[in-house]
């Protein structure tokens, strides 16, 4: 609403607080009697006063139904007189008051100009709903009889004419002034201000949520619910113009409107119409176009259209609260009924004629606009208070995950350390194995195949070795915090210095085949690793194999990879015999470590010998 719109209506308000209620003032003999009321059709098209052609009527007067072809203005000539003398009658203020000229108009007191509107030809001022007052001035008052012409001026389309006329004191013409306003501005304009800002709030909250759709349709009937008000109380046909056009896009606005209106219905009722939908918006699109080119009666007809789907609709909605009777849904029903009721009077008021003062429609308009503003924003506190018990509920449940996820974790960590002390009492086991235990058969096969008596400082020196290998595996820990060996050869020339001495007392020919240098440099645990399951390879040569010679290989083919191959030429077994029997100890060892290090292991054996081979990615994290 503008500002300009906002003062007349703190301005109409304002008039009407200070002179509800008040007495009438002057003298009462004075009062105008024996009005006489006539109408003639103006056929010079000077704005003159026609001189024949008079016939009487009542007011309020449609003048189309008496000349329907006529196109022009017409004369409206209203004689009155009282019964107190006339100087009596010049010192008592007589007022006149209109409903509403359709469109425009000019009004005389005898031969003086009282009052014209701006524009008397296209384009027309409107002036049909525009409740006017005067004090006729004395000087123009006349002993006797005194006639009041009105002259009106309007499309024959647009069902021109004159709207209720009072005479009488001044004082009670403008209480009867100010009850038109009322009736016929006010409420209009209160209606108007609050669907602009409810379609404002709730084409917001749309916007936040665009599932509600229900809002969203609300929001564009209460602003084309706006369109269509601004258009009775307008005074000019601007933008447009020419008033046809104007009243063209007042019946666009309505279409729009009772569209909206039925979406909305539905919408918040939950109801899905596929059919009718598309049966709707094709009707309204082609009632658009006859609104916007066919003539005025085709107009017409789409406006009755439209009224009568509007009322269709608010009986449809009596039906949804019928079969299913929710609140909400009661609520918009009661709510839909009042505009049933309305509705269904006004239009019977329409069809009869100028009795716009009659309608229903602005009183239940503004009531409507209250109760749907109340059950939307019901709604909306609905929803919130289910977010809000929403998230009271997450947070319970959040509370519980929590709760249960630290137990579960609690319990992981307990069987962790479970894992973990059986996984050091296996590594224990497998370095005992592979380390000490190997040592113990080296040294058993080198005193079994030995031709003469031991001596006392060779069973020393085997003893020692036992004894290095027993601390090897206690400082298992340290062992893994020591700077790994800076190439192969650095890595493998302890152990290639034990086995190489006890393949030559053994008379095995031992080969190793090392890398100069690191392509990618393994960790400390790795090294300890595959240090370990070559012990246990090459004590598996000595003790099962009767080999003649054997072949060690290391060599990194990428800088990712690393390779270890054991090769030997004894007399070989049968693999898949021992795994099956479970007796083989060693095996079961070399694979655990090769697993642990995210490698492969295989062992290949036959009567020509048996192949050992292990491939490892450097980059695969180790468990």
């Amino acid at each position: 609403m503008s500002l300009r719109a906002g003062a007349h209506l703190l301005y109409l308000l304002l008039i009407t607080l200070s002179l509800w209620g008040k007495p009438a003032l002057g003298n009462p003999n004075c009062i105008p009697n024996s009005l006489l009321i006539s109408a003639a059709p103006e056929t010079n098209k000077l704005a003159v006063k026609p001189d024949t052609g008079w016939t009487t009527i009542t007011l309020p007067d449609l003048w189309t139904t008496r000349w329907p072809r006529h196109e022009g203005a017409v004369w409206y000539q209203l004689t009155w007189a009282t019964n107190c003398p006339f100087e009596e009658l010049l010192r008592t203020p007589i007022g006149v008051s209109v409903d509403g000229i359709s469109m425009a108009g000019e009004i005389y007191i005898n031969s003086t100009l009282l009052w014209r509107d701006r524009s008397l030809t296209e384009p027309l001022s409107m002036s049909w709903n525009m409740p006017r007052w005067w004090t006729l001035p004395a000087p123009a008052l006349l002993a006797g009889e005194n006639t009041i012409w009105i002259r009106t001026s309007g499309p024959a389309t647009l069902s021109p004419g004159l709207g209720r006329v009072k005479i009488g004191l001044a004082t009670d013409i403008q209480q009867t002034h100010t009850q038109s306003v009322w009736r016929q501005r006010l409420i209009y304009y209160i209606t108007l201000g609050l669907s602009s800002a409810l379609g404002c709030v709730f084409f917001a909250v749309w916007c936040l949520r665009r599932s509600e759709r229900a809002y969203g349709w609300y929001a564009v009937m209460s602003l084309c619910w706006v369109v269509y008000l601004s258009t009775i109380l307008a005074l000019s046909p601007w933008p447009f113009n020419s008033t046809l056009w104007y009243s063209r896009a007042n019946n666009i606005s309505f279409q729009l409107y009772v569209l909206s209106f039925c979406l909305f219905t539905w919408r918040f009722t939950g109801q899905t119409l596929p059919r009718i939908e598309r049966i709707l918006w094709l009707c309204n699109a082609l009632g658009i176009l006859i609104s916007l080119f066919a003539p005025r009666p085709l107009v017409e007809l789409v406006w009755l259209t439209s009224a009568l789907i509007f009322l269709a609709t608010c009986v449809h909605c009596q039906i949804i609260a019928w079969r299913n009777p929710q609140p909400q849904h009661l609520l918009l029903a009661a709510c839909w009924l009042i505009f049933l009721i309305v509705g269904i009077h006004d239009l019977i008021r329409l069809l009869g004629g100028w009795q716009a003062h009659q309608m229903w429609g602005a009183i239940a308009g503004l009531m409507a606009t209250l109760v749907m503003a109340s059950l939307l924003g019901a709604r909306l506190v609905l929803y919130m208070q289910r977010i809000e018990s929403f998230n009271t509920e997450l947070e319970q449940g959040i509370a519980l995950a929590r709760q249960s996820l630290k137990d579960v974790l609690e319990r992981e960590h307990a069987q962790a350390i479970r894992h973990a002390t059986l996984r050091e009492r296996l590594d224990i086991v497998h370095d005992l194995h592979d380390g000490l235990g190997g040592s113990l058969v080296r040294s058993m096969a080198f005193v079994e195949q030995s031709s003469v008596a031991l001596s006392n400082e060779r069973m020393l020196s085997l003893l020692k070795t036992l004894r290095d290998d027993l601390r090897q595996v206690i400082d298992h820990g340290s062992s893994a915090g020591a700077n790994a060996p800076t190439s192969p050869i650095q890595w493998a020339a302890p152990l290639r210095h034990r086995f190489t001495r006890l393949f030559e007392q053994l008379n095995i020919q031992s080969t190793w085949q090392l890398d100069q240098h690191w392509k990618t440099q393994p960790s400390t645990l790795i090294c300890l690793a595959l240090t370990r399951l070559i012990e246990e390879a090459l004590a598996n040569v000595i003790k099962h194999s009767a080999a003649r010679s054997v072949t060690i290989v290391c060599s990194q083919a990428d800088t990712d990879s690393l390779h270890i191959r054991i090769q030997d030429d004894g007399i070989g077994f049968n693999v898949d015999s021992v795994l099956n029997a479970g007796l083989s100890v060693g095996m079961r060892s070399m694979a655990a470590r090769a697993q642990r290090l995210g490698g492969s292991f295989n062992i290949e054996s036959n009567s020509q010998g048996t192949l050992v081979f292990l491939s490892i990615n450097l980059n695969t994290p180790t468990s």
